[in-house]
C-alpha cells in the first residue's frame, strides 16, 4: 500500500515532464532510425537527412523546455562526431558504432598480447600502430598476394614510411630522456647555444 502511494505522488510530481519526455524519446528513436540506414542510402545521403533532422530537433527544443538543454547537448555531440559519423555507409566492413571499433581495437590488443607477452602498453604499437592496426584488421578479413601488397603509390607509401621513421625517433628520444634525463637536457642545451 505504501509503495502505490509513493508512485501515484511520484507520478503527480513528475505529470508535467511526461509530454516532454516522450517527445524526446520519439526524436531519439527517430534520429536511430534515420543511422541504422535500413534503405541502404549512401553516406551523404544519411548524412543529409540526419543533419536536416538535427535541425528540426533544434527548433522543437522550445517545446521540450524541461529536456532543452539535454536536446542541445545532443545537437552539439553530434555537430563535434558529424565529420567522422557517415564512413560507415560507403566503406563495406567499418563498424558503425564505438563499440563495435573498440571491439577491433581490443582483439587487436590481445593478438598483440599474445606474440609479445606483454601486459603494457607494446612500443610497436605506439609507434607503428596506423600500420599494424589496418594490417591485422584487413588481414583477418582477407588473404593477400605478394602483388597486391607492393604499394601502388610510392609517394604515399614514402610518406608514411617517413612517418612511422618520425614516431620511432620520437620514441628513441623519450628513451633516451628517461634513461638519463640530465645528459639529455645537457646535450639539448649544447644545440641550443651552437
Amino acid at each position: 500500500m505504501q509503495v502505490q502511494q509513493l508512485l501515484t505522488k511520484g507520478l503527480k510530481a513528475t505529470a508535467a515532464l511526461l509530454p516532454p519526455l516522450q517527445s524526446a524519446y520519439r526524436l531519439v528513436h527517430q534520429a536511430a532510425e534515420i543511422l541504422a540506414n535500413h534503405q541502404q542510402y549512401s553516406g551523404t545521403h544519411v548524412r543529409e537527412r540526419y543533419l536536416a533532422f538535427m535541425g528540426q530537433m533544434q527548433k522543437q527544443k522550445v517545446d521540450m523546455e524541461p529536456l532543452g538543454e539535454a536536446i542541445e547537448h545532443f545537437c552539439h555531440i553530434t555537430d563535434n562526431f558529424a565529420a567522422g559519423l557517415f564512413h560507415c555507409y560507403d566503406v563495406e566492413g567499418l563498424p558503425r558504432t564505438n563499440n563495435d571499433l573498440e571491439h577491433c581495437f581490443g582483439v587487436a590488443r590481445v593478438h598483440e598480447r599474445r606474440a609479445t607477452g606483454r601486459r603494457g602498453a607494446i612500443p610497436g604499437v605506439v609507434v607503428r600502430g596506423s600500420v599494424r592496426l589496418v594490417a591485422a584488421v584487413v588481414t583477418k578479413e582477407q588473404t593477400f598476394s605478394a602483388e597486391e601488397l607492393r604499394p601502388s603509390d610510392y609517394q604515399r607509401w614514402h610518406e608514411l614510411r617517413v612517418h612511422v621513421h618520425q614516431c620511432e625517433e620520437t620514441r628513441r628520444q623519450q628513451f633516451r630522456f628517461r634513461k638519463n634525463p640530465l645528459a639529455y637536457l645537457a646535450a639539448l642545451e649544447a644545440q641550443l647555444l651552437m
